[in-house]
């Protein structure tokens, strides 16, 4: 069973039209669109210095790219 990444609801699969729609809400997607908002929404898993150490690295990359 697919549920709505919006509200929760019941999703149905509609064959003529290759949508997802929600029984809840009404939304209405295509199975790639669905995948994408599922990626958006999940939740960032990156600790606190994950993050730190990502941001330096890129300011690292972007200072040194600056010296050529």
């Amino acid at each position: 069973m697919t549920y709505c990444p919006e509200c929760g609801g019941e999703m149905q699969y509609m064959i003529g039209t290759k949508h997802y729609v929600c029984k809840s809400c009404g939304l209405s997607v295509t199975q790639q669109e669905l995948v994408e908002l599922r990626e958006k929404l999940k939740p960032n898993t990156e600790t606190k210095e994950e993050e730190h150490e990502k941001r330096r690295k890129e300011y690292l990359k972007w200072w040194l790219s600056k010296k050529d």
